[in-house]
């Protein structure tokens, strides 16, 4: 996931010897964060900024193995319920805090503390029974049961290490500048316009696949949101901005042919992206309809219409990314007469004057809340094809485009029978956190993450079984069984994989993505003429 300005066809040589000096204008489509630190609610917007200035305990290599980051090594005890971390002793967090098992412990009882109002990191560490400062160095993490998934976990922006100091300040001071060990320090916020980060000269915590082990060579950079992807696009090649995120499938095609702007594409790991149908209430809570919906929508066509062969269908509910990943293309086939059919059985048969197939005098009504902030438009005119070819069967979907908020209202109240919900975590244990009848239960922050509100004890003794063993071939072997009934079950509509698009001027040299949530970081960046 390293990428360098000479990879583009027709692309400038790259320079070869970094440059100090200058500030990085990085402009982003998603949504503007209401906190800066990704402890709090936990999404891949936070995730993007806070990959500049804090650091987790391990990381994850090109090819998946976990590799030391904060900290140099780890053991576990034979029943897995006993883990000993082994921390970097030279470490010193940006207000001065020494970073230190009491600052691992810190950050563990922050993650866990329902006031914290975390989602994706209080999920990551939910096995975590409590953590002992052995020493200055060695922080034991005792868990409540085996998790095979804790090293994946533990890499992540969302469970990256904070100042103790930092957090004591409160929630407001803390969201505003959460305060890290990264090449980056948060200096100023600008609401609904910029983020500025500066150059942490004293940096020397990188991890070992990083091209530069020192301080960045950027002054640094300043992150500005711009929602509106036209003008993202207009601004990078007019070279007000350097990197742009949320490229759209139409400005990748064009960049696979300009000499000035590079595509790094760097799909996330986890799960697919996917539209889950939520079986815990009517229509879905019959297979047969489910199905139905999934024969009915040509999803193929639809991505070759309108991804100009940026996108892959996927036929898994894991990302590509992933190397457990299962897939079934056979469940998945267009095919409206078998939609008719199964509709037919399951007693649909009468239809209004709109066409709506009917039962019971109640309409055949799902309803599909799409978050803007979350959905490029391509994915908008995606869902609107499926809304067309499932009416042709008879249903009646409504799309309602809301912003993140609303969207997570709507959720939040069950109103809704299809979503669409991005969701990253490192490794297969995604499966857990998504289809575990668990996850119906809303986290601290209010959010759950079992959409499909798949409810099905076998599933869950198959996850918690994968969940307990730490022998890789089990766990995969688990993990295959437990994609299969989330396929066979027809619980999702699998699509393809996240898509992580970053479009980069080629005087913007030495970016990388790293290997974990796919975030672009920029301590081994720099400038050029």
């Amino acid at each position: 996931m390293v990428l360098l300005a000479a990879c583009a066809p027709g692309a400038p040589a790259a320079s070869s010897t970094p440059k100090a000096g200058g500030t990085l204008v990085y402009a982003s489509g998603d949504a503007e964060p209401t906190c800066l630190d990704p402890h709090v609610g936990g999404n891949y917007p936070q995730a993007l900024l806070s990959a500049q200035f804090l650091e987790p305990l391990v990381s994850r290599d090109a090819k998946g193995e976990i590799i030391p980051w904060l900290a140099d090594s780890w053991t576990t005890s034979e029943d897995g319920l006993t883990w000993e971390f082994t921390l970097r002793s030279d470490v010193t967090f940006t207000d001065g805090t020494p970073f230190d098992a009491a600052a691992v412990k810190a950050n563990i009882e922050h993650l866990q503390d329902p006031a914290t109002k975390s989602s994706t990191g209080y999920l990551a560490v939910g096995k975590v029974a409590s953590v002992e400062a052995v020493d200055a160095t060695t922080a034991r993490f005792t868990l409540s049961a085996p998790d095979s998934a804790l090293l994946e976990s533990l890499s992540q922006p969302w469970t990256a290490m904070e100042s103790p100091t930092g957090i004591a300040r409160g929630e407001a001071a803390n969201c505003d500048a959460p305060v890290g060990t990264g090449p980056f320090v948060v200096d100023e916020w600008v609401k609904q316009d910029h983020v500025s980060l500066v150059r942490n000269a004293d940096y020397d915590s990188a991890p070992s696949d990083a091209a530069n082990d020192g301080p960045a060579y950027l002054d640094g950079i300043t992150w500005r949101f711009i929602p509106d992807s036209a003008s993202r696009f207009a601004a990078l090649q007019s070279g007000d901005v350097d990197i742009i995120d949320n490229a759209q499938p139409d400005t990748i095609a064009q960049a696979k042919d300009s000499k000035t702007i590079v595509d790094l594409d760097a799909p996330r790991p986890g799960a697919s992206n996917r539209i889950e149908l939520n079986a815990g209430q009517a229509p879905f809570d019959d297979q047969r309809v489910r199905e139905a919906f999934v024969r009915s929508t040509d999803v193929n066509a639809g991505i070759e219409s309108l991804f100009f062969g940026t996108a892959k269908r996927s036929y898994s509910p894991l990302s590509s990314a992933e190397a457990t990943a299962y897939s079934d293309e056979s469940l998945f086939g267009y095919d409206l007469d078998a939609a008719n059919t199964l509709l037919d059985e399951a007693g649909w048969t009468e239809k209004d004057s709109d066409g709506v197939r009917t039962k019971d005098g109640v309409r055949l009504t799902v309803r599909f809340p799409v978050s803007t902030n979350q959905s490029i438009p391509a994915e908008q005119s995606l869902f609107e094809q499926i809304q067309a070819g499932a009416g042709d069967a008879g249903f009646d979907v409504q799309l309602e485009l809301l912003d993140l908020s609303s969207w997570y209202e709507a959720l939040g109240s069950n109103a809704y029978e299809a979503v669409s919900a991005p969701y990253t975590k490192v490794g297969p244990d995604v499966l857990r956190v998504l289809y575990d009848s668990s996850g119906i239960v809303p986290a601290p922050s209010g959010y759950f993450a079992n959409h499909a509100q798949l409810d099905d004890p076998a599933l869950d003794e198959i996850l918690k079984q994968a969940s307990d063993t730490l022998d890789p071939e089990e766990r995969a072997f688990l993990y295959e069984q437990a994609q299969q009934i989330i396929l066979d079950g027809y619980y999702i509509l699998p699509l393809y994989d996240q898509q992580n698009h970053f479009l980069l001027s080629t005087s913007l040299q030495g970016v990388r993505a790293l290997p974990t949530v796919s975030t672009p970081v920029f301590g081994d960046a720099w400038l050029v003429e």
